[in-house]
């Protein structure tokens, strides 16, 4: 029988991604979410750089970067802004000459001609020193920085700060906070499984692997550990490109080179012609097994700003007769309570009872989102040392997770808020469409030391049709395992089969 969880209701802290009636509005100026940002992350900025330089001489803080004095050490606060020669302008893409085909879109964008500006209310300031080579800023983060203005009118860093992690939002944890990756699980520990690109809309080998995921959740393959395993996962994340897109394949051979890598060997005989009718069977499987969520991605039919909104749950006619099934934002912020009964609390939805005894309850909110953020960010800094992986830890410290919008990444035209700050750090931060799986624990610094008390478990998604990779993560203790599906002589995620002639499931 399978582990029971519930769907807690959001609280007042809790980030909302969807765009309701009084936001639905394309009439306001980008410069206001710059604003309310500042104003938003300006408190918790403030207080940490008064506690990390107050012991140097007691600095001057100038409430307006304009003001700054000649050779007077002082810090100033503000939104970072990236100068980058190399960064897509869409006024230099107007005005080109359109008979020529357009530049090859670059997987980085920063050279060493760019030059970090900081900016407030009252103008914009150019950052210079060897502290800012080191940090690789991106476009978006509020940071203080101390140091002082040259007669050059340049402002030389000598240190920066920036908000780190927010308040966990769950502060009455009564689950266990030692988080080691792989180590041994106990009976009663549940799991969330997190999955993304399944890319279902060619007939190819990946359909076995996809059906062999469904059946694996659902408890009907394995041995007796794989199903006790799969008895203790309660629900189901899937983190975008959850169908496959075929913009480029139609647009015919002249623009190859826009094409995604993973569509390089599909020609159009391959496509399927009902990839949404083979989506929602399988999730109409899965949703008679256990909770699912799902979230759109940057390739399936879903608006491409962010934040994404929901499917239409008309999309899914099989599932929807379920009400465990969720069409969700992407991003989205979920409150799941493991370890007892469906009973105990009111949820959305709730999976089949089972005995609590002997387990107490764990509540973990989890961040989900299906990566184009990162992905973005990704063009702004150099590989190494940066990666994906790093940037999303540094998305928590500087407590937004989306800085680069509206910049170089599409979102909505907010005029009264930024859906993208976090005033709660996640338990659990899962980031779908990434090149392969990564993980990580991140946990707030005071004075230069890392404190322990409490972390946040970060988890990269790599494409399931590639590599056949489920991740589960432990509600309890937050250890990360990962199942790796295939069939023998399939090149992506199968081709280490260890069953001839037969499908195999590998765990790690």
């Amino acid at each position: 029988m399978r582990h029971p969880s519930v769907l807690l209701p959001p609280t007042a802290n809790s980030p909302c991604f969807l765009i309701d009636a009084k936001n639905r509005s394309y009439m306001h100026q980008y410069s206001n979410i710059y604003f309310t940002r500042l104003a938003i992350l300006k408190k918790p900025v403030l207080e940490r750089a008064n506690a990390r330089w107050r012991d140097l001489g007691n600095p001057v803080y100038v409430p307006r970067v304009l003001d700054v004095v000649k050779s007077q050490l002082c810090w100033i606060l503000g939104t970072v802004y990236m100068d980058m020669p190399l960064k897509p302008n869409v006024l230099e893409d107007l005005g080109r000459d359109h008979s020529l085909p357009p530049p090859q879109s670059r997987e980085k964008i920063y050279s060493d001609q760019d030059s970090v500006m900081l900016e407030d209310e009252s103008g914009r300031i150019k950052l210079v020193g060897q502290k800012l080579i080191s940090m690789h800023l991106v476009t978006g983060v509020i940071i203080a920085v101390l140091g002082m203005e040259t007669p050059s009118g340049e402002f030389e860093v000598i240190d920066t700060c920036f908000a780190d992690l927010a308040p966990f939002a769950e502060q009455h944890n009564t689950g266990n906070d030692s988080m080691d990756v792989d180590s041994s699980t106990a009976q009663l520990d549940e799991y969330l499984a997190v999955v993304s690109g399944l890319s279902i809309g060619t007939e190819s080998q990946a359909d076995a692997q996809i059906q062999m995921l469904v059946e694996y959740l659902s408890g009907e393959v394995g041995g007796h550990d794989d199903q006790t395993i799969a008895s203790q996962i309660t629900r189901l994340v899937i983190a975008g490109n959850s169908l496959l897109s075929v913009a480029d394949i139609e647009n015919g051979a002249e623009e190859d080179e826009k094409k995604p890598k993973k569509l390089s060997a599909v020609t159009p005989s391959d496509l399927s012609p009902h990839p949404n009718s083979i989506l929602s069977a399988h999730l109409h499987d899965l949703a008679s097994a256990l909770p699912v969520h799902i979230l759109p991605g940057p390739d399936d039919p879903s608006g491409a700003i962010l934040p994404q909104q929901p499917f239409p749950r008309a999309m899914f006619s099989g599932a929807t007769d379920f009400e465990t099934f969720h069409c969700e934002t992407n991003p989205v912020w979920l409150r799941l309570r493991s370890g007892t009964d469906s009973e105990e609390s009111s949820s959305r939805d709730s999976s089949p009872p089972i005995s609590s005894a002997g387990r107490s309850p764990v509540t973990r909110s989890v961040l989900v989102t299906s990566g184009q953020p990162v992905l973005d960010m990704f063009k702004y800094l150099p590989t190494p040392p940066f990666t994906l992986v790093s940037i999303a830890q540094l998305t928590l410290k500087w407590r937004h997770i989306a800085p680069t919008a509206p910049d170089t990444l599409w979102c909505h035209p907010y005029r009264e808020r930024d859906p993208f700050v976090l005033d709660e750090t996640p338990d659990i931060y899962v980031v779908g469409g990434m090149s392969e799986f990564a993980t990580a624990l991140v946990g707030s610094e005071q004075d230069g030391k890392r404190k322990r008390s409490r972390q946040c478990r970060v988890v990269l998604l790599p494409s399931f049709a590639e590599t056949g990779t489920l991740v589960l993560v432990n509600m309890r203790t937050l250890d990360v395992r990962c199942v790796n599906f295939g069939v023998k002589g399939l090149s992506a995620g199968g081709g280490q089969a260890e069953l001839p002639e037969e499908d195999a499931m590998q765990e790690s």
